[in-house]
């Protein structure tokens, strides 16, 4: 190691050199390099100063600096650092290091960003930007000629045989044989890849030669690719493979990651099919070539351990099953807009000018055949979207069966009755799964016969009988007057096939294929034939995917397209059409109030719900850790049943008497301490807010209110007078002179804190400034309003004994006491069914809104007798949808289920394990300053510096929506919105809760990374 005093005098020599060639006087900062010296220049600005090692060569340096200024010149815009000339206008120089030596030095100007090996997230936009950027280099580079490109070593990947020679240097012969594979297929493509034009490439794009910016507010961009030091001249090819190699390392979906690269790369310098296919063998080959190096190296330098640990990703991924390498053409080249195959366009082709010839497959015209939707938009099947049970397969589509014998299921449909978890592609309920049909049903009765569509032999018979798969399952393999082959695939049919047919006999066009299953035969399903097309079964063998991804439609629908030409129908007729997003926003744009807000930066569109998970349109899955209205949790069964039942008879309101109203009351107030026992049915929490303010001025004789600041109660009149998130909010209307605001008893950021033992009694005393002030004004106090447990201020917990204080003194002054238990109430909090029970507090009236009603409007205010009674000296009190037999029957129905499905305990259960490893996280992160909560009550609150503890606002925005990118709803509250909410439907279960917790951790190390504590 360089001695810091020696490092101090090589800086001071360079320092002078740097002032005398290029006329810059700044300090020096050595950086990193295994050979050479390099100096980061404290200029603005900045410099990177590159002092080559004794004996490089002039034309190594001349060829670098030329190619920067080739790509510059070629490429403005590109993030490529600008060589800066001397003062001379050379490229470099020769200059002496003052001991002895002659070096060559150059000037770079510095790319800002950090290595795109630490950077976080490496998300699919960033990936396909890095392709898009090394694309757009290697064009410029393309006209670009140098002698010392031409380069015999070892990285140079068209010469990567060398390796061959030093095979035995594996120990392990697992390895070992997996390198010679790779070799092999690299040999293979060998002479196609020597034919390719021979270019100039960078040859070196890793992961620490990319360079990345971005913010909490601003996306990830690629800054700059520096380090030309390993360029040579190679097919353009094998500088996207290398680039492939190391973008994809570590990768949670490396398949995904590589199509993005490729995709970005073809965007910028459009690929042929033929160059495309050598991607993969030349990506593997690139990282043997490492593997055998760092385990060359370590042989001679066994005491530095870096060099094994270094070859662990690359090992990692080589040794990995997660691509699937017989379908890794397909995917690239549809990534890039190429056929999937050299056939494939030939294929289509063909069969467009065939359509309307081909024998029909039942038999009979299918053009007046209806189509059936099974879509998520359409459809309510399944009822649980986690699992289809047998019956329910049976009747799939029951609907149309009904009215018509033969119909038609489309194709690109996004469905949810794909349930098993074989569709599922990662270890939660809301991972990625597989949901859009890629084939055209045909339902008929069963044992209806099927016939060839055209001449084609028997490829596959198998009679696949587990839950919800294929029954007898048969796949042709058919060929063009050209000679290509293509496939289709039938599924659901009567086994008989798999003895009346074998593999290799001939099919005529026409002639009799097989029947329809019944559903003991099909799998369980209704009778339907599942009819598919396929230009290549390459990595798909026999077990074809029926079903696709919905971020990987773009393979699938070139791999197996439509199958209407086959059936002599036009395309449109069986293609389903999915929402788009983009639409629906723009409409709801034109139709709605501009402050109408979305949840999130990028709307989300959600159309079924379960229990704690919704869908959007395509099937895919959100885990719900946000929305308290539902919850019982989403659709639930019983809920379903109520509604309908008490719609089958009738919905009238509480002018008429009916035992549901009195048995809701019932219900509900046997939840409540006495004296509260008289009840108000409404239909929202809104209105429930306004007519406690009615009944607290009735009961009291007076106007005035007390209230928490940034309290939430409502958009009534009243309710947003009362409700200081509003009126102080941005184009508020101010406080009214009628309510007075005091601090909420906030215990982490408040005036009193949880290191002061009377923190409880010094916030309730702020309500005595609130009296004096009301008496100043001459008014007179009506009550007090509070949530329970501040939301919207924040998911605050009061200290222990505060809302009590605070009822004895509101009390004494002749007011009434609220408790808004809208958010806390009805078992959320685990171990109290209300939020007024854990602060040891009676109210005079109970608010309840939202979740009594699962979904359903419905809001309900609870009493004592007397203030009722003084409520009824005033006008008659009616609400027309308030108190409804409908209303009543579903809020009644929520408590049942509440206690007949212990879901306060499980709040209680899942509250724990959640608060417990949120806590955790509170420890690997400082970005969170603290964690409350009971129950599925729960705030995290985020922070710039713990001890100040200035609201980490941007984080917390950036945290919300990546965890909904992330497939998790959370959201944000407090008055500087850095508050992360969580409060799911009282369903939740462990895996959620890890799942939740799993994610959080890994957006919050992005967080921090880009500087989330740095706002």
């Amino acid at each position: 190691m360089i001695s810091r005093r020696r490092v101090d005098k090589m800086s001071a020599h360079w320092q002078q050199v740097l002032a005398q060639l290029w006329g810059i006087k700044a300090r020096l900062v050595p950086l990193d390099g295994e050979y050479d010296l390099n100096f980061m220049v404290e200029s603005s600005p900045g410099h990177v100063l590159k002092v080559m090692r004794p004996g490089c060569e002039a034309g190594f340096i001349d060829l670098q600096c030329r190619a920067f200024e080739h790509i510059r010149d070629r490429a403005p815009g590109l993030p490529i650092p600008g060589i800066v000339r001397t003062r001379e206008g050379e490229l470099f120089a020769h200059v002496s290091d003052g001991a002895g030596e002659t070096r060559l030095v150059w000037l770079l100007e510095k790319v800002e960003g950090r290595v795109y090996a630490t950077f976080r997230p490496q998300s699919p936009s960033l990936l396909e930007e890095v392709g898009r950027t090394i694309g757009a280099m290697d064009r410029a580079l393309a006209d670009f000629t140098h002698a010392a490109l031409q380069r015999n070593f070892k990285w140079n990947l068209t010469q990567g045989e060398w390796i061959a020679e030093d095979l035995a240097a594996i120990a392990d012969p697992r390895r070992r044989a997996l390198v010679e594979t790779i070799l092999a297929e690299f040999r293979a493509i060998k002479p196609e890849l020597d034919a390719l034009p021979q270019v100039a490439i960078h040859n070196d794009v890793n992961d620490y030669n990319v360079i990345v910016t971005g913010s909490l507010t601003s996306p990830a961009k690629v800054s700059g690719v520096i380090d030309l030091g390993d360029m040579c001249a190679s097919p353009r090819i094998c500088d996207l493979a290398i680039t492939c190699a190391y973008m994809v390392l570590g990768q949670e979906d490396p398949e995904a990651a590589l199509a993005a690269v490729v995709a970005g790369y073809h965007a910028a310098y459009p690929l042929s099919g033929a160059e495309v296919d050598m991607i993969w063998p030349l990506l593997r080959m690139r990282l043997a070539v490492s593997v055998v190096n760092s385990t060359l190296m370590a042989v001679e330098n066994p005491d530095d351990p870096y060099v094994v640990i270094s070859q662990k990703p690359a090992w990692d991924f080589l040794e990995s099953d997660r691509v699937n390498a017989g379908l890794i053409n397909a995917r690239l080249r549809s990534a890039c807009g190429l056929p999937v195959t050299e056939a494939a366009a030939r294929v289509m082709e063909w069969l467009t000018t065939q359509r309307g010839s081909f024998a029909p497959l039942l038999g009979c015209d299918l053009a007046a055949a209806p189509m059936g939707s099974l879509s998520v938009e359409n459809s309510a099947e399944p009822q649980n979207p986690f699992d289809l049970p047998l019956a329910e397969a049976a009747t799939i589509g029951a609907a149309y069966g009904a009215q018509h014998e033969i119909w038609l299921g489309y194709y690109d449909e996004p469905r949810l009755i794909y349930t098993a978890p074989a569709f599922r592609k990662g270890p939660w309920k809301a991972s990625d799964r597989r949901s859009v049909h890629l084939a055209v049903d045909v339902f008929a009765p069963a044992q209806t016969a099927l016939y060839a569509p055209l001449d084609g032999v028997v490829h596959m018979l198998e009679n696949r009988t587990a839950h919800l798969d294929y029954g007898g399952v048969m796949i042709l393999r058919h060929e063009t007057e050209a000679g290509d082959d293509f496939y289709t695939l039938y599924g659901h049919l009567n086994p008989e096939i798999c003895t009346r047919l074998k593999v290799g006999q001939r099919i005529a066009r026409g002639e009799k294929l097989a029947q329809m299953g019944d559903v003991t035969q099909s799998g369980g399903w209704a009778p339907h034939v599942h009819f598919q097309l396929a230009l290549s079964i390459e990595g798909m063998g026999a077990d074809w995917p029926g079903v696709g991804d919905p971020d990987e439609m773009y393979l699938w629908r070139a791999l197996c397209p439509n199958p209407a030409m086959l059936l002599n129908l036009p395309d449109a007729k069986v293609a389903y059409e999915t929402l788009s997003t983009k639409d629906v926003h723009a409409e709801r744009r034109e139709r709605f109030g501009a402050n109408l807000k979305l949840s999130y930066a990028d709307p989300v569109m959600l159309l079924r719900g379960w229990r704690h998970h919704l869908f959007d349109q395509w099937g895919r899955p959100y885990l719900d850790a946000y929305n308290n209205v539902p919850h019982v949790g989403h659709a639930h069964p019983r809920i379903q049943a109520v509604a309908a039942d008490q719609l089958r008879r009738m919905n009238s309101n509480t002018r008429y008497l009916h035992p549901a109203q009195t048995a809701f009351a019932e219900k509900i107030t046997s939840k409540l301490p006495a004296p509260l026992s008289v009840c108000f049915f409404v239909n929202s929490g809104s209105e429930a807010n306004e007519l406690a303010l009615r009944l607290a001025r009735a009961a009291s004789g007076g106007r005035d209110m007390i209230t928490p600041d940034h309290g939430y109660h409502g958009n009534t009149t009243g309710a947003m007078d009362l409700s200081a998130y509003k009126f102080n909010a941005p184009g508020g209307q101010g406080q009214p002179d009628w309510v007075q605001l005091v601090e909420v008893a906030d215990e982490y950021r408040g005036s009193y804190r949880r290191d002061d033992p009377h923190r409880a009694e010094k916030y309730a005393a702020q309500v005595d400034d609130a009296l004096a002030a009301i008496a100043a004004r001459g008014g007179r106090l009506a009550g007090f309003i509070a949530e329970t447990f501040p939301s919207v201020g924040g998911q605050i917990i009061p200290p222990q004994g505060y809302l009590a204080a605070v009822y004895r003194r509101i009390r004494a002054a002749g007011g009434i006491c609220i408790a808004d238990e809208v958010q806390t109430g009805l078992g959320r909090l685990g171990e109290y069914y209300f939020g007024f029970e854990e602060q040891g507090a009676l109210p005079d009236i109970v608010v309840l809104g939202k979740p009594i009603g699962n979904g359903h409007p419905l809001g309900v205010v609870v009493t004592t007798p007397e203030i009722a009674a003084e409520f009824a000296k005033g006008p008659e009190y009616f609400s027309t949808f308030g108190g409804s037999t409908l209303s009543c029957r579903m809020g009644k129905e929520v408590l049942d289920i509440v206690d007949d499905e212990g879901l306060m305990e499980n709040a209680r259960t899942m509250g724990d394990l959640l608060l417990d490893g949120l806590r955790a996280l509170q420890e690997r992160h400082v970005s969170i300053g603290d964690v409350r909560g009971y129950g599925l009550f729960i705030g995290v609150d985020l922070v710039r510096d713990r001890d100040s503890r200035a609201p980490a606002t941007a984080l917390a925005d950036y945290v919300k929506n990546r965890m909904r990118e992330r497939r998790i709803l959370i959201g944000c509250e407090g008055p500087d919105d850095n508050i992360l909410k969580i409060r799911p439907p009282l369903s939740i279960e462990a895996e959620d809760v890890q799942m939740l917790l799993s994610r959080l951790d890994s957006v919050l190390d992005e967080a921090e990374m880009l500087g989330g504590m740095a706002e």
